[in-house]
């Protein structure tokens, strides 16, 4: 998230001084760059690791403050939620040993994380999207108390005016929306940054650019949100959402969203991008001390631009420019890849930043040119092909129309190889990372295709929040074998020992896909939809979507009995009043609850919407499907 120690503009004469300082940034950077002062004969790389922590029960576990006391190491730190801890590396000289030493240090951290997690009852999981989160596990409360973060909590919903929409389409649909930005810290991911020398920055800014829907297709794993099966990649929408602060009259303006992969390539300088995010998005912060960097600059100082990073931290481009300070105590240019998802496992991880920076390193010579040879409209769509549908992708690249099967296996890992040796990375890291890659596409088996095929499998017969809790068990239990995921076994080989269901709660069991009609409706609609649809209960609703009643079958045929008036309303033979519980009572307290009121439905409701029932339908399921009573 940036620069810490930030708040919000509290007078106008705040936001004039940091717009002057921003501008004395941008000015200084300027300079340094005329001036040739930027380090450029030391190239490094180094990763940020953003991890989820699940429960006993596999649901987001809001312990981030037990696990950062425990292991007390100041490369962990906090995330948007409580249910985030953030890892940072060392950054690494790009050469010889790299990859393990990173790789080392990484499973070293990991491992004193997940101890500090299991005496708390939690486990780490290492995925795109946790795949049990639910939006009662994203309420303000769950937010990290840190003053940033409650600070861009309130001026982005201010701006929005109004609640934070989503409605990402996939295989199924999720429409919603939310009071807050807790939909931001759905997403985790593994980000790299490649330091590359000022006289370099443009070209191979356009080259991150132009990889980045292949590198993505290879390595997608966020196929899930709240029991949908959405993109292959579902970060990349939900992040853009999920901070949208446009509304319909900015759309027609067509004013970027501030989390964006760009609309168009970079020409003479990085200059260029932090003008386009200053002209283009609204400030937001304020340091907590303001700094004339070009005065700075001149009293034979480097300035660190605190307010040029600050603005820039609140931008968020899939490929962002960093500028930083050296233990050389020179300044550098360094490109930070923010697409990549965390997982499914650390060395999936670093086989995937074996990937991207070797592509970095190894740019063909006729690549260096890409805006004479690409529409950067085709860049841009690769990137939202590839996280919609991932290693299934056809792209758009020098003309053609190419897999991405095809296209990274023949064209890009080659190029991936020659870029690492260009670099003297040892031979056999560079073997071991890219045969990962070269075996993952080649079978299409990525996080993302693994979760879903076994998703799929669970969903059987079962809910999307039961099928939910069983992959985030499966994923957890897979990571620890330390196999990339590649060679993960499925659920049909493991079904008896991890995809055994429980169904703890209620909605875990509930049906969700429920008939409703409203009270002003003609009773024969009733009676053709329990037909149809082959249910006993019927759900009815008001024009504010809330539940106002319910229709039992057995009320139709007590009415038939005494004798059935053509014109009757849903109205006229609803229960009115209910027996409902949340989503989060217990089945056992449910079924206990049914069997004492002697009654066969039990609509589960949040602020008087239906988001599901229970019927003796679903617990004669729960029972078969637990295997309770089974004979030995």
């Amino acid at each position: 998230m940036g620069e810490q120690q930030v708040s919000k503009f509290s007078h106008p004469d705040d936001m004039r001084e940091f717009t002057r300082c921003l501008l004395s940034d941008l000015r200084a950077m300027d300079m340094m760059l005329k001036e040739g002062m930027f380090e450029s004969d030391v190239q490094c790389i180094g990763a940020e690791q953003e991890l989820g922590i699940v429960g006993k029960d596999w649901n987001p576990s809001m312990i981030y403050d037990k696990i950062l006391s425990e292991v007390e190491d100041e490369h962990l730190t906090t995330e948007l939620s409580r249910f985030n801890v953030e890892i940072n590396l060392d950054p690494q000289i790009f050469k010889g040993n790299c990859f393990t030493k990173m790789h080392q240090q990484l499973d070293r951290l990991l491992d004193v994380t997940k101890k500090a997690a299991r005496k708390h009852g939690s486990e780490i999981i290492l995925t795109g999207i946790i795949p049990t989160i639910a939006k009662h596990h994203l309420q303000f409360k769950h937010m990290t108390p840190n003053p940033r973060y409650k600070a861009l909590n309130d001026i982005i919903k201010g701006k929005r005016k109004g609640e934070f929409e989503l409605n990402i389409i996939g295989l199924d649909e999720l429409m919603s929306s939310h009071p807050n930005i807790l939909f931001e810290a759905c997403n985790t991911s593994f980000q790299i940054h490649y330091q590359v020398p000022p006289d370099d920055f443009v070209e191979l800014f356009n080259w991150a650019q132009t990889i980045a829907g292949p590198v993505l297709a290879a390595s997608a794993n966020s196929p899930l949100l709240s029991g949908k099966r959405l993109w292959m990649e579902t970060r990349i929408a939900l992040f853009q959402q999920s901070i949208d602060m446009r509304n319909t009259t900015y759309v027609k303006r067509d004013q970027e969203p501030r989390v964006t992969f760009g609309k168009h390539w970079l020409n003479d300088s990085v200059i260029e991008l932090y003008r386009d995010s200053i002209s283009r998005f609204n400030l937001l912060f304020a340091t907590d001390s303001f700094e004339n960097s070009v005065d700075i600059l001149n009293s034979n100082k480097i300035p660190k631009l605190r307010a040029l990073n600050v603005h820039s931290g609140t931008v968020y481009m899939w490929n962002r420019a960093c500028y930083g300070i050296s233990a050389s105590s020179l300044p550098h240019l360094r490109i930070e890849n923010r697409y990549i998802p965390a997982g499914p496992t650390t060395v999936d991880e670093m086989a995937n930043a074996a990937f991207w920076l070797g592509l970095m390193a190894g740019i063909p010579q006729e690549y260096r040119r890409i805006t004479k040879k690409m529409n950067f409209e085709n860049i841009r769509y690769n990137f939202y092909n590839a996280a919609r549908i991932g290693l299934e992708s056809n792209f758009r690249w020098l003309g053609d129309n190419i897999g991405a099967v095809n296209l990274i296996l023949d064209h890009l890992l080659p190029i991936a190889y020659q870029g690492l040796e260009a670099y003297n990375v040892d031979a056999k890291d560079i073997n071991r990372l890219l045969g990962i890659i070269e075996t993952r596409v080649s079978k299409q088996i990525n996080g993302a295709t693994w979760i879903l095929d076994n998703f799929n499998k669970l969903l059987h017969k079962s809910t999307p929040k039961e099928a939910s809790i069983g992959i985030t068990r499966l994923i957890v239990e897979m990571e620890k074998t330390g196999k990339p995921v590649h060679e993960w076994e499925d659920t049909g080989s493991r079904q008896i020992n991890i995809a055994h269901k429980h169904f703890y709660t209620v909605d875990q069991a509930m049906s969700t896909d429920i008939p409703t009609v409203n009270e002003d409706d003609i009773l024969e609609l009733v009676v053709n939809f329990m037909v149809w649809r082959n249910v006993r209960y019927i759900a009815v609703e008001n024009d504010n979507h809330e539940l106002v009643g319910l229709v039992a079958s057995r009320l139709l045929v007590k009415l038939l009995s005494e004798g059935w008036k053509d014109n009757l309303t849903v109205k006229d033979i609803m229960v009115s009043q209910m027996i409902t519980v949340p989503p989060e009572t217990s089945t056992a307290d449910a079924i206990a609850l049914m069997s004492e009121k002697n009654i066969g439905c039990l609509p589960v409701v949040a602020k008087k919407r239906l988001l599901g029932i229970i019927t003796e339908r679903e617990i004669v399921n729960i029972v078969n499907l637990t295997q309770k009573f089974q004979k030995s």
